[in-house]
Formats: structure tokens, sequence, C-alpha cells
């Protein structure tokens, strides 16, 4: 009894505190004099002092302290929280990504470990939660619903509903990551419900492209409460009047902020974020995270602090992180102190009012990863180069078509490319053939088929980063060089791979699940830039080769897809033949 009547005495006391700080009756940890404070709440910039006291915002107005920082003419915003990031698509572990994120205004993430947990299982979670403890950005969860996306694929693990609620009383989980399964839940799958149902009040995330009418009232009636999936603004504009949270999208691969942002207005602002969803560390490296996404809407003629609002108090408040997100008194003090608004200049980070970054120096300490255990399985049964042949049985054949700049594909029907009864590689027609390797279980099972829009003109790309079951995925246009490109993907443990001749031109490795490196973002963009230098030596024609193709696996996105077990025709949610 009497050890929790000290710690509420302790919370008490903390509490007068502030309030004491917040009258003026002692003085603030730390004064930010005389900068214009961005108002997210009224969409002003008001010129006042911010009083900061253990960690919390106490007071904004006229302050002042033992401790104090001019900001005089610089803008202060509270920091940036993407609301939809998949951690392992920056290729980067939680500590280096945090180092890499805070520099550009970042203090807060909303992750689906999806990609790990399709790897490992429980065991990816935990990971992902041990390995984001105690960093200076805030890493919350939400729990993945669809391990495996589908049963049209084979992945390293299955969730049950059971598996999630280990996870639901964790403080940083805050809900159901986006429900992929779809049809799942339109079809009434007890499954699929019985996930939806175990996280009632919590928050229940979306992902449902280019759905609409009865189909779309009745996921959203299930108790889906976003999408960041849209991809034209007739649709983002029947979910939000259903009430959903638009989440707009703009990330390596997706970038949908030019097409979605006219849906953005003083009526639907707050129901609008910016995410990334999928950031890859060249983008990272060069661009920036949310800063960049809040410079491009801006610069598309959105007002700077509606821009701001969408990077921070709208997505706190879709999650309900009721201290975050503001700078107003009793919210968390992430605050950035900010050079101006066109572009965002970010020269000051405070995280829970300790100075973390400034000046284009870091002052966290943050220590590298060093995991232990295994955490890239690499059971594959054995295959050979002609593992990869494929037999005509039939004139016309289906085909992958690429759409630029989208995750979605198309489904063609053409003539198939046949030589001496098998079906190879015709670069004449920007046609390749592609091939997804089995390597959770050991099943023997490689599926194959054509893929156009690559431009590859020889030699053959591969990658353990295959969403969301991440298999191997290779393109090329011999057999023997997929064979020695999937090859070296499995030696490394994972990672990706481009090869010529049956020698590897360049190779990044990603011993971590397959899908991330423990080495600092430098060392990883460096080494994803070589990458797509070698793509492009191929004849390679797309800017961000290994992105697309880490896609052309993931079959809950239309309309043709492939996975271990072949091709899927997505719109009808079902595997499909190769030959028509």
């Amino acid at each position: 009894m009497p050890l929790i009547e000290d710690k509420a005495m302790t919370a008490i006391e903390r509490l007068k505190r502030r309030i004491r700080a917040a009258r003026g009756v002692i003085a603030p940890d730390l004064v930010l004099k005389g900068g214009r404070v961005v108002n997210v709440f009224t969409g002003e910039i008001i010129t006042a002092d911010v009083a900061i006291h253990d960690g919390i915002i106490v007071g904004v107005g006229d302050y002042d302290g033992p401790r104090r920082l001019n900001v005089s003419g610089q803008f202060i915003a509270p920091g940036f929280i993407d609301g939809h990031m998949h951690i392992e698509s920056s290729m980067l572990s939680p500590p280096e990504l945090a180092r890499a994120v805070l520099r550009h205004g970042t203090t807060a993430i909303v992750a689906d470990p999806h990609e790990i947990a399709n790897v490992l299982g429980t065991q990816g979670i935990r990971f992902m939660l041990a390995a984001s403890q105690g960093l200076p950005v805030d890493f919350f969860i939400m729990l993945p619903s669809c391990v495996p996306a589908t049963h049209m694929e084979t992945a390293g693990a299955r969730l049950t509903m059971e598996d999630l609620l280990l996870f639901r009383d964790e403080t940083r989980a805050l809900g159901l990551a986006e429900m992929m399964n779809y049809p799942g839940v339109l079809a009434c799958l007890e499954p699929v419900l019985e996930k939806i149902s175990a996280f009632d009040g919590f928050v229940r995330d979306g992902h449902a492209p280019l759905l609409a009418g009865r189909d779309l009232n009745a996921y959203i009636t299930a108790g889906i409460g976003s999408d960041h999936e849209c991809t034209q603004l007739e649709e983002a504009q029947e979910k939000i009047r259903l009430g959903m949270h638009v989440m707009i999208r703009e990330g390596t691969q997706a970038k949908n902020l030019s097409a979605l942002l006219p849906l953005v207005s003083p009526a639907t602002a707050a129901h609008c974020s910016l995410v990334t969803d999928d950031l890859h560390p060249h983008d990272l490296m060069q661009k920036g995270h949310l800063n960049h996404l809040i410079d491009l809407a801006v610069t598309q003629g959105l007002d700077p602090v509606m821009a701001i609002q969408m990077a921070t108090i709208n997505t706190a408040r879709y999650f309900g992180l009721k201290d975050c997100g503001a700078i107003a008194p009793g919210y968390q003090a992430d605050v950035l102190i900010l050079s101006s608004l066109d572009p965002v200049g970010v020269t000051t980070v405070f995280k829970r009012g300790r100075r973390v970054y400034d000046g284009g120096n870091l002052l966290a300490e943050i220590k590298p990863l060093s995991p232990s255990g295994s955490y890239s399985p690499m059971n594959i049964a054995p295959y050979q180069e002609d593992s990869f042949m494929i037999r005509a049985v039939g004139e016309k054949i289906r085909v992958i078509g690429l759409i630029p700049d989208q995750i979605m594909t198309r489904q063609i029907v053409m003539d198939a490319p046949v030589r001496e009864g098998l079906v190879v590689a015709d670069p004449d027609r920007d046609l390749i053939k592609i091939a997804v390797v089995e390597r959770h279980r050991a099943t023997g099972n490689i599926g194959l088929g054509l893929v156009q829009g690559f431009g590859l003109q020889e030699g053959a790309l591969a990658s353990s980063v295959a969403h969301d079951s991440h298999n191997i995925i290779c393109v090329g246009c011999r057999d023997r060089d997929m064979y020695a490109a999937v090859k070296a993907v499995e030696s490394m443990k994972g990672g990706l791979a481009a090869v010529k001749d049956g020698k590897v031109l360049a190779a990044l490795p990603l011993p971590i699940g397959g899908l991330m490196s423990e080495r600092p973002l430098a060392e990883v963009a460096a080494g994803w830039q070589e990458m797509r230098q070698a793509a492009g030596k191929l004849g390679c024609r797309l800017r961000e080769p290994f992105m697309v193709l880490s896609f052309l696996a993931l079959p809950v996105i239309p309309d043709l897809k492939i996975t271990d077990r072949g091709l899927v025709d997505v719109n009808r949610f079902e595997p499909v033949p190769l030959f028509v």
C-alpha cells in the first residue's frame, strides 16, 4: 500500500509542478521565446512563447525563465507523425530509421509490421517492439490483420486471432492493421470477422482499393475506419463521405498525392492524413520523409498550415494519441523549430522537451541494432536452372502489365513467345519472365509467368522483398540468369541481386528477415543506388525496378499478380492459369 501511495504522490507532485510552471509560479524547464506558433486547431500562426516543463508543453503565451531559446522569426510546429508506414520498406532497422527521419522532423511513426510478421510471425512482431523501444522517435504499431494476406500464397507464418490478442494490451499497440482481405469481410468469413470483433473499441485500418457502392458500405459497417489505397479522386470522395479517414499516400512506388489533393478542403481536411506507406532508402536519403510530402502539397496549392495539420493533429486524433500532434498545454513536447514553412526547413527537434537534433547534428544517442538469433529463414526446396522453364501449352498467354508509378497492374492477353516448345522472354515486345520461389517451408513451389514494362534486355533481377509473403521474386531474360540471381539472394540469407551471364553484378544483403539491414541509411541507400544502376545497365528503364518488382507478388492489388502458386486474378480473387 505505501508503494502505491508513493507512486500516486509522485504523479500528483509532477502535476503540481506543471500547473505551477504554467501559471508562472515556478520557472519552466525551457522557454522557446518569440517564435511563430503553428496552431493546428485554428489554422493560425501566432507569435508567442512556448513553455516546456517535465517533457510537456505547459503554456503558450508570455513566459520567461533561466533557460531560454530565442526562436524569434522562426516557426514552432508539432513533430510530424506518419500514420501508415511499413518500417521494412525502408530496409532500415528501427534505430537507423529513427536516426534517418528525426532530421526531417518526424517524431512518431505508426507502423504495420506486416512484412516481418509474414516471415517470422509473432517473433517478428516481438522483434519490432523490442528494436523500437526507447528511441527518440515513438514507434506505435498496428497488429497485422492478414498474415498471410491471402490463401493463394505461402507465407512464413499464419497469425490467428489468438496470436493477435497476445499483443492487444501492449502500450504501443493501437489496433488492427490494414484489413486487406476485403473479399473475406464481404463474404462474412468467420476468421476475418473474429479479428475485427476482437479489436472492437480499437482503431481498425482499411485497405480496399477501388471498393465502392454497397460493398464499400458493408466494409465500413464491419468497423473499418480508414483507407490508404485510394488512387482516384472520386474513390476518395466516396470514402470520406461515408466517414472514412483518408490517408493520402506518397511513397516510393505508389504516388497518389497529386490525384487526391483536390479532396482536401476546410470541410474535409480534418479527415485526411499524409502518409508514406512504403518508402525506400534512396528516397529517404534524397527527398526526406513527411517534410517532403508537406512540400509537395504546398507546391500544388495547399495551405502550409493545413498540410502540417495532415501530418500532425489529424493523424494523432484518428489514432487516439490524445497528447500528440499540437503545440498546446498538456501536449507532449515533441516540437520542431522551422526556418520556413515553404519549403519545410527543420533546424531543431525536441522530443519530450529534450533537444535531439540541432543544426544538422543528431544529439540523441541511438545505439545500433545487433540482432541475435536467426532472423532470415531460407528454407528452399532444391531447384535447378530448368525449374524456371515454362512449357508452351497454348497460343495465348496472360501477361502482367505494369502501370507507371502505381502498384496496380493490368491483365493483358498476348501471343505467347515460344521457341522449341518453351515460353521464352521477348525483349523486343518488352516481355520477360517472372518467377516466385517459395522460401519458408520448402514446398518446392515456383510460380512462373511473364511481365511487360521493365524494359530489361538481358540478365535478371531478384529480391527477397516480395509483398506480402516475401518469397524470392525474380525477373529475367534467360533461365540461367534467373537461377543465378535467386541463388545469390538465397546465399545472402535475403537481399537483392542483379545478374548477367550467370555472374552477380551487384548485391545488397538484407539479413533481418530478408527485408532489412542493420547498417546506417547512407550505406543502405548507396547499396540501393548501386542496385538501380545495375538494373539500368541491363536495359531496365524503370526508376525503381526493385520497388516495382516487390509489389508484383501482392495478390490484393488489382489486376494480375503472381505468387509462388502461380498467377492470381485479384478482381476475381482466385488463381488463373498462365495460358488462356
